[in-house]
């Protein structure tokens, strides 16, 4: 375990958003570089992985709930050196993962066709998109547990071991991807399906190895046969955390399943070029991604050492290096996005639609960046409600409009992307005013102090 309740918080953050941001490089390089094989496949391949991939925010949505609750509770526990009462969270949020991922496997591919069908545009994108999900799904699936040991690890300021099982898996998934794709080697393509199994043999690979992290006798979370018995109270506790935290995630997959649905009259070419612009979108905001879950356990730590003064100053830290990221990514974004959507696609029509919505969207990313650590922290205190209660507000204000302009003559996307653009804005003094608030109430009053265990939580850490 790594102890972030003394030294520099600003070293501290850096050091672990490094390693996130390197473990996110990759990943979203892998992202990347996959976006451009399949984007030889057509343009019809590119729309079908874009419907598939929005399956991924229900995934981020469950992963999220699970891996906030884990960070959470078990940072709170090792701030205060309560390593029996971390290794207890610890096994049941492996066992809650396992049960979500075995849950979604089954629902996902019960369901894959009938969703592929309603959001495709046309026939053939719908198969394309249903042969990606039958291989997708169980990597899917795995993504569950393999993100709750990250989340652990991180939890006792442990980045490292995350990132290097991470990084070497997605190179794994770079190189087998063009093989599987194209049948390079081999004589068989499997097309879009090859990407997607690609994707399945690296996470294997990469919950195999995390595994071996939490076998030694002398890690400060170990893998046991005891502990596994279901603890209701320990889960209410994690979930208590973490639910409100799945649900941001769940309305980010509302926002892509409202656009993509919009955006079915406007034809393949419009939905790939709104997914490649996401994908876009997903690189640049790495480092502010990394810094978040870089913000969580040191704050988080802090927390439970019933250290205020660090908790606020983590977040100030926080803040001023997210806004010097997202300033430069925004202007890059801003003044050359033909550079960057062309890199995936030469299709006019879905240049034309990448381009536009990178242009709109660069305005609010600052924004965004904050709102980020302003959720990260809501995350440190065992809060985020509050994080879940601005996203919602943002998100009617979204959806309710796009609906209802989507019915009017001439209705245009870039509508869409102007309004979703100004209301980051009203989330961003929401979460703010919000946070001021959860300060003044967890810290100025005195409250910093972690819940107190339940009876069952002592025992066993007795």
């Amino acid at each position: 375990m790594q102890d972030l309740t003394t030294g520099s918080i600003t070293r501290h953050l850096l050091k672990t958003t490094s390693f996130m941001l390197v473990m996110m490089v990759f990943q979203t390089l892998y992202f990347l570089v996959d976006l451009y094989w399949v984007g030889r496949l057509g343009t019809a391949a590119i729309a079908g992985v874009a419907i598939a991939g929005n399956l991924t925010f229900i995934v981020l949505a469950l992963g999220q709930m699970l891996g906030v609750g884990t960070t959470t509770v078990v940072s709170h526990a090792a701030g205060r050196r309560a390593q029996a009462e971390a290794q207890h969270l610890f096994h049941q949020s492996l066992v809650l993962a396992v049960a979500t991922g075995a849950l979604f496997l089954v629902l996902g591919l019960a369901l894959h066709g009938g969703y592929a069908r309603a959001m495709a545009a046309d026939s053939a994108t719908a198969a394309l998109a249903a042969d990606y999900l039958r291989w997708f799904i169980p990597a899917m699936a795995l993504q569950f547990p393999l993100g709750v040991m990250g989340a652990a690890l991180r939890a006792t300021g442990q980045f490292k071991q995350p990132m290097l099982v991470s990084t070497v898996s997605v190179v794994v998934n770079m190189l087998l991807a063009p093989v599987l794709i194209f049948g390079w080697g081999t004589g068989h393509a499997f097309g879009v399906a090859g990407a997607a199994i690609s994707s399945l043999v690296a996470i294997v690979v990469a919950l195999a190895w995390l595994t071996t992290y939490f076998l030694p006798a002398s890690a400060y979370l170990r893998l046991t046969r005891t502990d596994w018995r279901p603890h209701p109270g320990t889960w209410r506790r994690i979930l208590a955390i973490g639910l409100p935290a799945g649900f941001e995630f769940a309305m980010m997959a509302l926002y892509q399943f409202v656009v993509y649905t919009v955006a079915r009259p406007f034809g393949a070419s419009a939905q790939a070029g709104f997914g490649i612009g996401m994908r876009v979108i997903q690189a640049g905001f790495m480092p502010v991604v990394a810094l978040g879950f870089a913000v969580a356990p040191v704050a988080g730590q802090n927390f439970g050492a019933r250290l205020p003064a660090r908790v606020r100053a983590t977040f100030r830290d926080a803040a001023l290096l997210a806004v010097a990221g997202m300033a430069l990514f925004a202007v890059l974004a801003h003044v050359a996005p033909e550079a960057l959507v062309r890199t995936f696609t030469k299709d006019p029509a879905v240049v034309t639609v990448g381009v536009e919505y990178l242009r709109v969207i660069s305005w609010n990313f600052v924004a965004s960046g904050l709102i980020f650590v302003a959720s990260s922290m809501f995350q440190a205190m065992g809060n985020t409600i509050p994080s879940l209660v601005a996203s919602a507000v943002r998100m009617v204000l979204v959806v309710v409009p796009v609906l209802t302009l989507a019915r009017l003559p001439g209705f245009q996307l870039h509508w869409v992307w102007y309004l979703s653009a100004a209301m980051v804005y009203v989330q961003l003094a929401l979460s703010l005013w919000l946070l001021r608030r959860e300060f003044a109430r967890r810290l100025d009053a005195g409250a910093s102090a972690p819940v107190a265990a339940p009876p069952a939580m002592e025992a066993v850490g007795g």
